[in-house]
């Protein structure tokens, strides 16, 4: 007998521990891009699973709280995108459902690519006070990913809501991991 499922496990590529072991502190805005972008290239060149990755920082000194990859090729789960990973990881280490409880610093997401339509939507009801982001949508739907509905108005939204949003940043080193995805021959699961 088939039956339904009554639980679903998210578990991260075992690189990723092991890489996420050395990172200390990430003090800059680029030194959080640069390990977000990095965690995306080994993604792409251990394939396994999309040329996307985020992390959730602490805003202030830059603590690593929790970092994903995207997930949906080896899960089969189209929710598990990078960003959606990482806040569900953050919220389980901070034992909170948002990340903005009175008790808890301030956190920012910081991700390798502007989010898709679901991703900002999380990104808003995580509790994250700031948005970071490296490549641009545009970027993601030149190798054939489908963002959905993102507007100039989502943005201000979030703006309008208390998260402060940076887009563009390593824009160009961001972009790269979408190019050698596309060299590899990677999915493209949802265009």
């Amino acid at each position: 007998m088939n039956r339904l499922p009554t639980e679903i496990r998210v578990t991260l590529p075992d690189w990723l521990p092991r890489r996420l072991s050395a990172a200390g502190p990430c003090a800059t805005e680029a030194e959080r891009m640069r390990l977000v972008i990095g965690l995306a290239r080994e993604q792409v060149e251990r394939g396994t699973g999309g040329p996307f990755a985020a992390a959730v920082f602490e805003r202030a000194g830059g603590r690593l709280v929790s970092a994903g990859v995207n997930l949906v090729l080896p899960a089969n789960n189209s929710a598990l995108h990078a960003e959606v990973v990482a806040l569900m990881l953050a919220e389980a280490r901070v034992g909170s459902y948002t990340l903005h409880a009175p008790h808890l610093p301030e956190h920012e997401l910081v991700t390798s690519c502007d989010p898709c339509a679901m991703c900002l939507g999380a990104a808003l009801w995580s509790g994250v006070r700031r948005l970071v982001c490296g490549a641009g949508r545009a970027d993601a739907e030149r190798i054939g990913f489908e963002e959905g509905p993102v507007f100039p108005e989502s943005y201000r939204y979030l703006e309008a809501h208390g998260v402060a949003v940076v887009r563009g940043v390593l824009a160009d080193e961001a972009r790269q991991v979408f190019d050698l995805y596309r060299e590899r021959g990677g999915a493209v699961y949802n265009g």
